[in-house]
Parts: structure tokens; C-alpha cells; sequence
């Protein structure tokens, strides 16, 4: 006993007990040995006992992330405790795994004793509180001791938001005046009508419909202007007018009022419109729940630090999301609407800075954004393009544009959309420029093709607008729609060859090949995924179409008969189960694990199921390969 009592003098708070006290805990001591490598407590999961005076040996304690990597690894020795702080402040369970580095003698106190201890005496108390605030200090450490889920907001949407069709929804029928009718009477039949929207029709006996007219029109431009109330309406309507058809989704409304700033969508069935649905009535009815509240409130973000904010909760909502079993193409088009009206915040603040554009321009996001298939793990991927002007004026608008871009990307990246390694962005001069120097460049891009551009431009032809004057975006379609007609054989050439040098990670003996990453047998998601992506922009581009996102382009080539119904569905459940996958790992790397997300998978964190469905995935990409092989590239070369 006076081994124990000796001992206890020199372990801190034990050393601030009385005499006699101490010499009553030495006398309760038991003595516990442990394996060398043996795991003494799991984090979040074993419930202690008591706690662990080190004696001999030596402790490591860490917390596991989701791929089992060791997080914030610390050694405990001779003389230190553990299990304090998880009696405490844990619910009795362990904070941490811990492994036993060496053959480890403990002395054990039971808890009921140290309870008792810390109840009695406030500087022993006070030793494991103030011990776990100063841990908390270490980010990565607090990462790891707080709930997971921190955020506030739950963004599980409904299933029917998801399932159900516009057709199923009660609509409000459009009312209709003629363009010439004077303001003063369009707002008195609003207020007879009880309805905050009046559609406007041209003068023609066609009657068709050219603008519309809310009361936050008459607000904003009548009223606070003291305009005429006795002019046309014509003069103060806003167009255009968006509309969808009864068919879509719920779920794709919401989104495209959101993309093309609209409150109102007229509803059409046949070609004929039906009624229109309202922004407010989608977004306050039960069927319509987070993920598009939380939408609103990025719209309603005042500066940056606010966005940055919002865009660090959308891992939570992506995870949730997907846990509800909502389809990674639907998840994807979230991610983009919220990376694009953060985007807009930022633009329409940069011109607010420096002042009106001295010339009308574009500007496009590229690659996986300009796909609308952005994901967790995402850099700026975009461009200018502005109108040409006369010599006088070129420079004084170049230097616009090269400073607004400067701003809007400087600010993406301060809120979380790093800017692009490889410099494709339009705060770099070399893609912000003017519409003739675009046409030349896509040019040489499809004249000039060697293995090394093919690769380093290919992104460059999933160009989509975000903001400016779409005719600008207009013309550059019509014009590539021109040059690709002619003889470019060697620009597809070197597409197919580029998409066809990434074979699908799968072994003779039918086995997930992977290769090392830290500690981990991994492979490469994003790289498993780009030749659906790369092969499809190819026969998109080979047909002049101008959609960007992979399902829409899929769609629009089984339309053509280039790919038939199944080969069609099998490249789009490959390509979103493996999205899926991807989206979910990242979520979990950043919410559960506090480290920057990859696109790095090791197969033995699947279930078996999962990774049977990966193998299956994988044949059907090498078949969609064979198939460019044998065709495309015997024809091209």
C-alpha cells in the first residue's frame, strides 16, 4: 500500500488531496495490466468504469475518422490519468480509443471514489474541467468531442417534394390584359382579383403573353418613382416570362424560380398555359421544406462572411439529402443553385463597387460547374466574355473586367471556392476577353489538337451562363455550331483518346484494383467517373449540343438514336450511383472528420452489396469504352 501511496504524491491533482484522503484512495487502488497493442476503450462507446492511473507502459489515445484514419494522436505515460474528463463531461463513455503502446500497468479508481473526489475537493475537480477546456482549444480536437451534427436546421425534405409532379398541385389561373391597358386599371383589377401577379399580353389578335406585372412591380416603379399611373402597362412590365410544363417536378419549379429570378412560373400542358404557380405558395407549403428555404436565406445574405457561412452548412444539407435516399442528379442541382446565387451575391456586389460595365459581357462557369454537377470538393472553374469594342475603348474595358474578375474571385475564395490550380479562371487575362478573341481560341483549341490540349481545353466546352447578356452566349453557340461542322476530325480524335486512357479500376480477377494513399488501398472516384463524362461531351459536341450537364445530354443523344434507351439508363446509373458515393464521402470527410474533402474511396468501407454494385459499374463504363474503340477512333484513325 505505501508503493501506491508514494506513487499517488506524484500525480497530478492526486497531490492535492489531504494526507489521509490519499492514503484511503491508495488503499482502494486496483491494479490492472493490458497487452502491448491491445484497445483498452472505443470512442463514443465503451462506458468507463472508472479511471486510469498509468503506472508502467504507455496509453495512446486518438479518435477514428470515417475512413478509420488516427485523428489528433496523443501518449499518455507514467504518472497521467484517463477517464476523468469522459465521467464528467462524456455521459461515463469514453472520449477517445484507446490503445495500449507497451505492456501497461494501471492503477484503477472506481467511479463511485472519484465522483466522490471531485464532489469533496474543488481543486481536484477543477484539474479535468479546466483540462477539457484547454483541449477544446485544439480545433480539430473539439471537432471530434462535438456532435457531428451541429447544424440547427433540418434540411430532410419531404418525399413528395421529390415525387410530385406540377399537375398534382391546385394552380391559380392567369389573368390576362392587354399591353396597351393603363396602370391604374391593371392595379384596381389586381386588388378585385385578389392576386399579387397580372400577366400582360401583346396587342396582336394572337393574344400571346409578353410580360407580367406583381404588386412589387407597382411598389418599386410606380409608386417610389411617383410614375403616371394613366400610362400603358407596357411601359413598367418585367419580362420575360418563364414558364414550365405541368409535367416537371415540384422540386424542379423551385429550382428554376430560383435560377432565373422569378417569382411566378406560368404552367403549360400541350403547349397550352394552364395556370401559374407562386415562389411563396411552393416555398410555405408543407410539401416544400428546407433545402429551397435554405436557398432564400443565401439570397438574402448581406456580405461574405454571411456566405461563407451558408456555404459551410452544405455539407449537412448533402448528407441528409442523400441519407433520405433524394437521387444524387437532384442533390447536384441543389449544390449548383446555392454555388450559383452565391455567385450572383458576389457579382451583382463587385458591380455595385466599381460602377456599371463599360461594355455588355458574360460571365460563365466551366467544367463541373458549367455541368451543374458540382460537388463538395470544388475550386473556381470560369470565364468573361465581353463585347468587342472599338480600338479606343478596348483597354478601358478590359481593365474593367480584369479588375471586377480580380474581386469576384478573390471573394469566392474567401468563402470557400478555392481558386483554380491551373489558373482556369477569369481573374486570370488569358480567359477574360472579347467575344472575337473567345471565337479564336475555341478555334485553335479544335484546329491545333494534340493529346496535351485536348485534355487541358476539354472542360472549356461546358461553358454555361450565369450572368449578363445572354445573346453574347448565343453567339458563341452559333458560332461553334458552325465550326464544328467542318473538318475536325483530329480535335475528336484526341477527345475519344483522352477519355479512353482512364480504364475503369477493375482487375482480370474481377477485383477493385487500388493503390496507396496514407495508410489506406484506394481509388479515384472523380477519374472512375470522366470517361462517361468525357466521351459523352464528345458526341454531344460531334452533334452541336449545347447542353452542359451529362443527363441532359445523354437524353438529347438517345433522342437522336445515338445511343439507345438502355445503353442510355445503364451510363446514367452508373455515373449517379457513383456521384452519390462521391457526395456522400465527401459530406461525411467534412462534417464528421474536419479535413478537406477528396475523391479518394477505399473499397473495404463498402458493404458488400456496395462494392458488388461498384464492379457492375465498372463493366458497363469499360463496355461504353469498347464501343468508342472499336467505332469512333477506328473511323478517326
Amino acid at each position: 500500500m505505501s508503493d501506491k501511496l508514494d506513487f499517488l504524491r506524484t500525480v497530478t491533482p492526486f497531490n492535492r488531496l489531504p494526507e489521509d484522503v490519499l492514503a484511503e484512495v491508495a488503499e482502494g487502488l486496483e491494479e490492472v495490466r493490458h497487452p502491448r497493442e491491445a484497445i483498452i476503450y472505443y470512442q463514443d462507446a465503451t462506458k468507463l468504469r472508472g479511471l486510469d492511473i498509468i503506472v508502467e507502459g504507455e496509453y495512446e489515445t486518438f479518435f477514428y475518422d470515417s475512413q478509420q484514419n488516427r485523428r489528433v494522436v496523443e501518449h499518455s505515460r507514467r504518472g497521467e490519468c484517463y477517464g476523468g474528463v469522459s465521467l464528467l463531461l462524456n455521459r461515463k463513455k469514453s472520449l477517445r480509443t484507446v490503445l495500449a503502446r507497451k505492456n501497461t500497468r494501471v492503477y484503477f479508481l472506481h467511479r463511485r471514489e472519484f465522483l466522490a473526489l471531485c464532489q469533496g475537493y474543488e481543486a481536484f475537480f477543477h484539474f479535468f474541467t479546466a483540462r477539457y477546456g484547454q483541449r477544446m482549444l485544439n480545433e480539430d480536437y473539439a471537432h471530434f468531442v462535438r456532435p457531428a451534427t451541429s447544424s440547427n436546421q433540418s434540411y430532410l425534405a419531404s418525399d413528395q417534394l421529390f415525387s410530385r409532379r406540377i399537375e398534382t398541385l391546385e394552380l391559380r389561373p392567369a389573368v390576362l390584359c392587354a399591353a396597351y391597358t393603363p396602370i391604374s386599371e391593371v392595379a384596381r383589377r389586381m386588388a378585385e382579383a385578389r392576386t399579387s401577379c397580372y400577366f400582360i399580353t401583346n396587342a396582336d389578335v394572337d393574344g400571346h403573353i409578353v410580360g407580367y406585372v406583381t404588386d412589387i412591380t407597382l411598389r418599386d416603379k410606380v409608386v417610389a418613382t411617383q410614375a403616371d399611373a394613366s400610362q400603358p402597362v407596357e411601359t413598367i412590365m418585367d419580362a420575360p416570362v418563364v414558364s414550365i410544363s405541368s409535367r416537371a417536378f415540384v422540386y424542379e419549379a423551385i429550382l428554376l424560380m430560383f435560377r432565373t429570378k422569378t417569382r411566378y412560373l406560368l404552367v403549360e400542358t400541350d403547349g397550352e398555359y394552364v395556370g401559374f404557380i407562386s415562389r411563396n405558395k411552393l416555398l410555405t407549403d408543407d410539401q416544400a421544406e428546407s433545402p429551397f428555404i435554405f436557398i432564400q436565406s443565401v439570397k438574402q445574405a448581406q456580405a461574405v462572411p454571411e456566405l461563407k457561412r451558408r456555404w459551410e452548412q452544405v455539407p449537412e444539407m448533402v448528407y441528409q439529402l442523400l441519407n433520405r435516399g433524394v437521387k444524387p442528379e437532384i442533390v447536384n442541382q441543389v449544390i449548383t443553385t446555392v454555388s450559383d446565387t452565391i455567385a450572383l451575391k458576389v457579382i451583382e456586389g463587385a458591380i455595385a463597387e466599381l460602377g456599371p460595365p463599360p461594355a455588355k459581357f458574360v460571365y460563365m462557369v466551366l467544367g463541373s460547374e458549367g455541368r451543374k454537377e458540382q460537388t463538395l470538393l470544388t475550386d473556381q472553374d470560369n470565364a468573361i466574355i465581353y463585347e468587342d469594342k472599338a480600338n479606343e475603348q478596348r483597354e478601358l474595358v478590359r481593365d474593367y473586367f480584369l479588375k471586377f474578375a480580380e474581386m469576384v474571385s478573390d471573394q469566392l475564395n474567401a468563402i470557400g471556392f478555392s481558386y483554380c490550380e491551373g489558373g482556369f479562371m477569369a481573374k486570370n487575362p488569358q480567359w477574360t476577353h472579347s467575344l472575337s478573341h473567345w471565337k479564336r481560341n475555341y478555334v485553335k483549341w479544335m484546329t491545333d489538337s494534340n493529346p496535351e490540349t485536348g485534355m487541358q481545353f476539354a472542360a472549356s466546352f461546358d461553358c454555361r451562363y450565369l450572368y449578363g447578356d445572354a445573346t453574347i452566349m448565343d453567339e458563341l453557340h452559333e458560332f461553334l455550331a458552325v465550326e464544328l461542322q467542318k473538318p475536325v476530325d483530329r480535335f475528336f480524335h484526341y477527345m475519344a483518346v483522352n477519355a479512353l486512357q482512364y480504364e475503369p479500376p477493375l482487375t482480370f480477377f474481377n477485383n477493385i484494383r487500388t493503390f496507396a494513399h496514407g495508410s489506406q488501398q484506394v481509388f479515384n472516384l472523380k477519374r472512375t467517373m470522366s470517361p462517361i463524362v468525357d466521351l459523352v461531351r464528345m458526341y454531344a459536341l460531334k452533334h452541336r449540343i449545347f447542353a452542359t450537364n451529362t443527363g441532359e445530354r445523354l437524353d438529347a443523344l438517345k433522342a437522336l438514336g445515338i445511343f439507345t434507351e438502355r445503353e442510355t439508363q445503364e451510363l446514367l446509373q452508373a455515373y449517379y450511383y457513383l456521384m452519390g458515393v462521391r457526395l456522400k464521402k465527401q459530406a461525411v470527410q467534412i462534417i464528421s472528420d474536419n479535413v478537406v474533402p477528396d475523391n479518394f474511396l477505399d473499397p473495404k468501407t463498402l458493404t458488400k452489396v456496395e462494392q458488388v454494385t461498384l464492379k457492375e459499374i465498372f463493366k458497363v463504363i469499360s463496355d461504353f469504352q469498347l464501343k468508342i474503340k472499336v467505332g469512333f477512333t477506328k473511323s478517326l484513325g
